[in-house]
C-alpha cells in the first residue's frame, strides 16, 4: 500500500487531455467548419476530456485514502443535481460546459499545487470542485453565437426579453392601435417569407450605394421580443412573431413609428440551448389575413387589420409530428385555399396542408422527418406545385390533395437542409444541406415522360455549404455562404468563382439586381453592399445596424429596410438614387 503522503501520481495524462481538450475547442472547429467535427471539437471533445480527468483520478484510487471517491461524487452529482434544478432546460449546456469548466479548474489545482503534500493536494481537488460548481450555478448561458460560444450571465441579472416585457406597458400605442381599415397586399409589399416570390429578389429598385455621403437612415429602433423569423410588410404595417413569457405573440407594428398596433398571444413557448427563446417563422399575408406557424406547431389565422382569431390549430395533433429540434421554422405557404407547411417528425409525414377557410387538416405527404424550410411555389412542365426541402431531399407535391409528383432522393442522415430551392430556368433546381457529412449543393433536373416523373443530378458543389442561410442567382451565378463566407459559384458548372473571408459568418442576402447589388445582412447585426460581381468580391459600403446576433433575414418594402434579430428591431430609409 502507498503511503497517503507519499502518493504522487503522474500528472502527463491530464496534461496531455487538457492540450486534446484545447485542440479540439481551437482547431478542430477552423479546420472543419460546421461539420460533425466542429461540434465535436467544440462541445464534445472537452467533454470527453472531463470524463477522462475523472478515469484517471480513479485509476489511482488505492494511494488516495479513504476519500477517495469523494471528488468522483462532486464531480457528478451537482451535474444532475443542476441539470434537474437551475439549469431546466438548458440540461446539455451543464454537461457541455460545466463537465469542462470543472475538470478544467481540477487539473489546473493539479498542476498549480504540486509542491504541497498529496493529502493537502487532495483536499484541494474536493475545495476546487464544490466552488466550480457553486461559481457555475450563479452563471445563466442564455444562448450561444453561431459558432456556438455561449452568452453567458449572472443569473440575478434580468434577460433581455424580460426587459422587453416591462417596457411594453410604458411604450405609447400606435395612433391607429384600433385598426378598423382592411389590410390588402399590393405591389411592393413583402408579404411574406423572402419577398413575393420567396427568392430575395428587389426588381427595379435602386438606391444610392454611396454610403459615405448618403447614408441609411435610422427611422425608428427599438427593443422586441424574441424571435428567429423576419417581418411580413404590407402598406404601412409589419407583422412579426415573438415570445413574451410564456405566449408566442403574432405583433402587428406601425412601419412608420415603430408602434405596436396590435398582438395576439398563443400559449406555447419553445426554448433551445444554441439560439434561446421564440418561434422561428415569418408570417404570411394573404388576402386580409395573417397566417402563422409558432415553433412549437400553432398554426393560426388572424385578420390582418385587427389581429382577431379566425382559427387556431396544432399541426402536432393533426399529422402525430413532433417538433423538430430546433423548432417548427416553416413559414406557410398559401397555395389554391391551402396553407402549406413542414409538419414532419418521427410519426408523422413531412408537409401538410390545412384549410386556410377554418384550420381543418386536409393532407400530409413525403417521407421528410426533419427539416426547417418553408414551401416554395414551382411551375414545372406546365404543372403547378409546392417544393420542400427536408432531410428526405428535395420533394414536390399537388397543393390540392398533396400527391407527391416527384422526388430527388438525398437522404443522409442527421442533415437538416434549411436552403430554400433555387429555380433555374423552368425545371432545373438548386438546393443545398447543412451540418455534417459531405456539405454542399447540387443542381438537379425534373424531368417528365406521360404521367411520370423524374429527376436526375446536373451537378454537386462544394463551392455553397449552408448552415441557415439562403442565396440568390444573378446573370448565371449564385451567390450564397460557404460555411461563414460569401461566396459566388457558377450556376452552369457549379465551380466556386471567389470566397471571401469569415467577416460576414453566418449571414443572409438580398439582391437588388437593376444595380446589380447584393445586401448581406452579417450576424454581427452589420449591413454589407456587396457587388453581383463573379469576377471578385468587392464590397462597397457597411454600417452597424444591429447589436448582437443577427440570424434573421433582412427586409425591403417601399424604399426602407426592416431588420430584427432575438432583441432589437429597427427600421433604416435607403436614399433614392
Amino acid at each position: 500500500m502507498v503511503s497517503v503522503d507519499s502518493f504522487r501520481p503522474r500528472l502527463w495524462p491530464i496534461v496531455a487531455m487538457l492540450a486534446i481538450a484545447a485542440l479540439c475547442v481551437f482547431v478542430l472547429p477552423a479546420m472543419f467548419t460546421r461539420t460533425s467535427a466542429h461540434f465535436f471539437g467544440m462541445l464534445g471533445g472537452p467533454v470527453m476530456c472531463s470524463l477522462g480527468v475523472v478515469a484517471w483520478w480513479l485509476r489511482g484510487l488505492e494511494g488516495q485514502g479513504k476519500y477517495r471517491w469523494l471528488p468522483f461524487v462532486l464531480f457528478l452529482l451537482p451535474s444532475f443535481a443542476l441539470a434537474a434544478t437551475l439549469y431546466r432546460g438548458d440540461t446539455k449546456f451543464v454537461f457541455a460546459f460545466g463537465f469542462p469548466f470543472i475538470g478544467l479548474l481540477w487539473v489546473v489545482w493539479l498542476l498549480v499545487s504540486i509542491p504541497f503534500q498529496w493529502r493537502v493536494r487532495r483536499v484541494g481537488v474536493i475545495a476546487t470542485i464544490i466552488l466550480g460548481w457553486s461559481f457555475f450555478s450563479l452563471i445563466r448561458i442564455d444562448q450561444t453565437s453561431a459558432e456556438l460560444k455561449p452568452e453567458l450571465s449572472w443569473r440575478w441579472m434580468p434577460t433581455s426579453e424580460e426587459q422587453y416585457i416591462s417596457e411594453l406597458a410604458m411604450r405609447k400605442p400606435s395612433v391607429s392601435a384600433v385598426a378598423t381599415e382592411t389590410a390588402s397586399v399590393k405591389p411592393g409589399d413583402w408579404a411574406e417569407f423572402r419577398g413575393p416570390k420567396r427568392d430575395n429578389r428587389i426588381e427595379a429598385v435602386t438606391f444610392d450605394t454611396n454610403w459615405a455621403t448618403s447614408p441609411p437612415k435610422l427611422l425608428w429602433k427599438q427593443r422586441i421580443g424574441p424571435g428567429w423569423g423576419s417581418f411580413a410588410v404590407v402598406g404601412d404595417r409589419l407583422f412579426t412573431l415573438e415570445q413574451r413569457g410564456e405566449n408566442e405573440v403574432a405583433a402587428c407594428y406601425n412601419a412608420t413609428n415603430g408602434a405596436e398596433v396590435w398582438s395576439h398571444e398563443m400559449k406555447g413557448r419553445f426554448f433551445e440551448q444554441i439560439a434561446g427563446a421564440g418561434p422561428r417563422s415569418t408570417p404570411t399575408i394573404d388576402g386580409n389575413k395573417l397566417y402563422a406557424l409558432g415553433a412549437t406547431g400553432n398554426l393560426i389565422c388572424l385578420d390582418a387589420a385587427t389581429g382577431e382569431r379566425n382559427w387556431l390549430t396544432n399541426i402536432t395533433t393533426d399529422t402525430g409530428g413532433r417538433p423538430p429540434e430546433w423548432g417548427y421554422s416553416s413559414s406557410p405557404l398559401i397555395v389554391d385555399g391551402i396553407a402549406i407547411v413542414y409538419a414532419g417528425g418521427p410519426n408523422g409525414k413531412g408537409t401538410a396542408g390545412f384549410s386556410i377557410a377554418d384550420g381543418r387538416f386536409l393532407w400530409a405527404s413525403g417521407d421528410a422527418s426533419h427539416g426547417y424550410s418553408s414551401g416554395h411555389r414551382a411551375t414545372i412542365h406546365g404543372v403547378n406545385q409546392v417544393l420542400m426541402v427536408s432531410n428526405f431531399g428535395l420533394e414536390s407535391f399537388s397543393p390540392k390533395d398533396g400527391k407527391r409528383l416527384w422526388v430527388d432522393e438525398w437522404n443522409i442522415k442527421k442533415l437538416n437542409r434549411v436552403m430554400q430551392p433555387l429555380m433555374v430556368g423552368d425545371s432545373e433546381a438548386i438546393y443545398g444541406q447543412a451540418v455534417g457529412g459531405v456539405q454542399g449543393v447540387r443542381r438537379m433536373k425534373v424531368l417528365k415522360t406521360g404521367e411520370t416523373w423524374s429527376t436526375e443530378l446536373v451537378w454537386f458543389s462544394g463551392g455553397l455549404k449552408p448552415y441557415f442561410n439562403d442565396a440568390v442567382i444573378h446573370e448565371g451565378h449564385a451567390y450564397g455562404f460557404e460555411g461563414g463566407a460569401l461566396a459566388c459559384i457558377d450556376v452552369a458548372t457549379g465551380r466556386q468563382k471567389w470566397k471571401a473571408g469569415l467577416q460576414y459568418g453566418h449571414g443572409q442576402v438580398i439582391l437588388f439586381p437593376a444595380q446589380g447589388v447584393l445586401l448581406v445582412q452579417a450576424v454581427d447585426g452589420k449591413i454589407v453592399l456587396v457587388e453581383a460581381n463573379p469576377n471578385e468580391h468587392v464590397e462597397l459600403a457597411k454600417f452597424t445596424a444591429l447589436k448582437g446576433k443577427t440570424w434573421n433575414h433582412p427586409v425591403y418594402a417601399h424604399g426602407k429596410l426592416y431588420l430584427r434579430n432575438g432583441e432589437e428591431a429597427a427600421c433604416y430609409e435607403l436614399i433614392a438614387k
